[in-house]
């Protein structure tokens, strides 16, 4: 039995959507005429899906919280003993959204087809991703998917809590700097203009200050549009060029390269890093294949290349710890524990450790960054509008020199 997605009209002529199992599209559209409506489309899950893939991954892509909440459903109820098809199928009932809710179904339907769980969800890779699969097969085959699910469970929710953390972090000073340099632009585009009116009859000499101001002024306001859709275009063209591999790849060395930029981009890829390789190997992956899944979560390509050759000596016998300092890119402390727990064979509590350590730090920097951030804002804020009232202010304070 497959799942099929709908869209029909019913009695009063309403558009509706839908999912419903059944064995093929013709017994759906039977349904659905049963109930009097007329069918629209009818779609099996899978292919709908396919479809989804091949558009804008932005408008298709199921929330971290969507993800984590299901996951900590799933675990939940696999964990109080209900078979996992029985738990798929409650997941779906109690979800709300019709993607989520098909998706669900959809899995559901492959896993009463005799595949495994790990399988089913391979039909959705965008949503989850060979991380969680991996994570899924090791658990069906050692016998402990309800420990699996708890763990991933923890992940993609602590994942998605670091996610809102920085997106909170990062969304104060945006706001400020949007409004910073909108205010800026209002006042050299429409409200200096109207104040220096009365400087073009007077016939004295300007100061330099304000001749500045005025040539500024005029400049935004004759060429402030072009220069608008030429950053917008640098920006666009920018991100062009990031879909090329080797000027990405050019990019990210940069990035590792300045100071502070570089602290950051360290500590938050090798956060994710040893996250995901404590939650591989906890659950048994073998280390090799936890090593290569986890350097795909690294954004930072050289770093995701230098696990990657690290892999290479661990499988030709070299240690996990001396493998990745090899780059240079990863922090002593990572390395350092990762190290005991080699010699302690506790290799994932050192690696939860690790993520925890770097986590701790990168919240507390970008902290400091934040909170040095707004009084900076503040200072450049209150230095452009002196100059823009001094600017404005000496003509008049010359002119009152002269009727003196």
């Amino acid at each position: 039995m497959s799942v099929f997605e709908y869209k029909a009209l019913d009695a009063n002529g309403k558009e509706t959507k839908g999912v419903l199992e059944a064995d093929n599209s013709r017994q759906v559209r039977q349904i659905l005429r049963d109930k009097g409506w007329m069918a629209l489309s009818v779609d099996e899950t899978r292919q709908t899906e396919e479809k989804k893939r091949k558009q804008i991954a932005l408008f298709n892509s199921v929330s971290a919280t969507d993800l984590s909440l299901l996951t900590r459903q799933l675990s939940t109820l696999v964990r109080s003993g209900i078979p996992v098809e029985e738990a798929l199928q409650a997941v779906s009932q109690q979800t709300e959204k019709p993607r989520l809710k098909s998706m669900v179904m959809g899995v559901r339907s492959r896993v009463l087809e005799g595949h495994s769980l790990a399988t089913a969800l391979a039909d959705y890779p965008h949503v989850f991703n060979e991380l969680f699969r991996s994570t899924v097969e090791a658990g069906e085959q050692s016998g402990h998917i309800n420990t699996v699910l708890d763990r991933l469970a923890d992940y993609t929710e602590g994942r998605q809590q670091l996610q809102q953390k920085m997106m909170m972090a990062l969304l104060y000073p945006i706001l400020i700097s949007i409004v910073a340099v909108v205010v800026v632009v209002l006042l050299l585009a429409y409200v200096v203009p109207q104040v220096v009116e009365m400087f073009d009859h007077i016939g004295q000499e300007l100061p330099m200050l304000t001749i500045g101001m005025i040539a500024t002024s005029d400049f935004i306001t004759q060429y402030g549009i072009y220069v608008a859709a030429l950053l917008v275009m640098m920006f666009v063209g920018f991100q062009y060029m990031l879909k090329n591999e080797g000027f990405k790849r050019e990019y990210h060395k940069f990035l590792l390269k300045i100071p502070l930029i570089s602290k950051l981009v360290r500590g938050l890829n090798t956060a994710r890093f040893a996250r995901t390789f404590s939650i591989l190997a906890a659950s048994g992956v073998p280390i090799l294949d936890a090593m290569r899944i986890s350097s795909q979560v690294l954004v930072n390509l050289p770093m995701r290349d230098a696990v990657a050759e690290a892999s290479d000596r661990v499988r030709e016998g070299a240690g996990i710890s001396k493998s990745l300092a090899a780059s240079g890119y990863f922090p002593p402390m990572t390395i350092h524990l990762i190290a005991s727990g080699e010699t302690s064979g506790n290799l994932e509590e050192m690696l939860e450790r690790s993520a925890d350590s770097q986590e701790r730090e990168m919240e507390a920097l970008l902290g400091t960054i934040m909170g040095l951030f707004e009084p900076l804002m503040i200072l450049f804020m209150g230095a452009t509008v002196l100059v823009i009232v001094l600017a404005i202010m000496m003509p008049i304070l010359d002119m009152n020199q002269l009727v003196k």
